[in-house]
């Protein structure tokens, strides 16, 4: 599983705006459809756990692993 750091990458990496930042960084994406798509990403460096990246992957980042992992 990716740390919260790779998560941060792949956000700086695939256009991601950075609008907020407290205990977290907070990001979001306009698609070419006018969604716009939100995530939340801990300043930590720990892993993320496996139930909670499906999660990020399918309803935030909307993205596939291979994806992922190409921007990172």
């Amino acid at each position: 599983m990716p740390r919260w750091k790779e998560l941060k990458r792949f956000c700086d990496n695939d256009g991601w705006e950075l609008y907020k930042t407290t205990d977290h960084y907070f990001y979001r994406k306009i698609l070419p459809d006018g969604r716009i798509l939100r995530t939340k990403v801990s300043m930590g460096s720990g892993e993320i756990h496996t139930g909670l990246w499906r999660e990020i992957l399918k309803k935030q980042l909307e993205v596939t692993q291979e994806y992922f992992n190409e921007k990172i």
